[in-house]
């Protein structure tokens, strides 16, 4: 890990529930345009990291900074802003809203950011066509297959041309070829853009869409062996 000119980097984070530590000592950073996967058996802290890398949680100690900002000094509305303003996110089931139709779900986060419902669609129709499934635009999420709901997640997130993208288990409701193709479109698209995307996976052919691997193991980040 070379922090030097990072875009998002984090410091000894610690973390506990209760008497359970999920992080201790955690260190983590990530440059523009790269993709770095956060690997490590189930429990090990992976998704702790990433919720407190995107300000979602914040940890007991340690530091996160995104570009100026100490994250774990900002208030939660100003994290809240950041996200969405600065950040994409993709689960691993989408978590698209069942009442909206496709292109709402995409334009949303856009509308959030007081983008113009004209605009706005005009923008999410775009990404829908650059992630392929630009024919489920009025359809809602319960209507198309999970694949398709997916590649709409994926458009939602990069909607606002994020500087980071966190995806958490991304393709871990899909069969393999719909995952690589996910995989496949989401880093596609994110280097075009230069965003960095921080992607947590216990998959191995999911990893290696990735620059480098990050391994979390007893709450601790290590840069996995043969990994630049």
């Amino acid at each position: 890990m070379n922090p030097a000119g990072s875009l998002l980097e984090a410091r000894a984070l610690h973390k506990a529930y209760g008497p359970t530590p999920a992080l201790d000592g955690a260190d983590f950073a990530i440059h523009p345009g790269e993709v770095v996967a956060v690997m490590g058996p189930s429990g090990s802290g992976k998704s702790t990291l990433l919720h407190c890398l995107a300000g979602i949680i914040r940890p007991d100690s340690g530091t996160v900074r995104y570009g100026p900002h100490a994250l774990t000094d900002l208030s939660d509305a100003r994290c809240s802003a950041l996200r969405r303003s600065d950040f994409g996110f993709v689960f691993q089931f989408g978590q698209l809203v069942p009442e909206l139709t496709c292109l709402e779900n995409v334009a949303l986060p856009l509308r959030l950011n007081g983008t113009k419902r004209k605009e706005a669609e005009r923008r999410a129709h775009d990404w829908l066509a650059q992630l392929e499934v630009e024919g489920v635009g009025k359809q809602r999420p319960g209507e198309i297959s999970g694949g398709q709901g997916q590649r709409v997640a994926v458009a939602r997130a990069l909607a606002t041309t994020p500087r980071v993208i966190f995806a958490d288990e991304p393709t871990g409701a899909l069969d393999s070829l719909n995952g690589e193709r996910v995989m496949g479109l989401l880093t596609e698209a994110a280097r075009d853009t230069r965003a960095a995307v921080v992607l947590v996976t216990h998959e191995a052919r999911v990893a290696a869409y990735a620059d480098r691997e990050v391994v979390v193991r007893d709450g601790i980040a290590r840069e996995a062996v043969g990994a630049a």
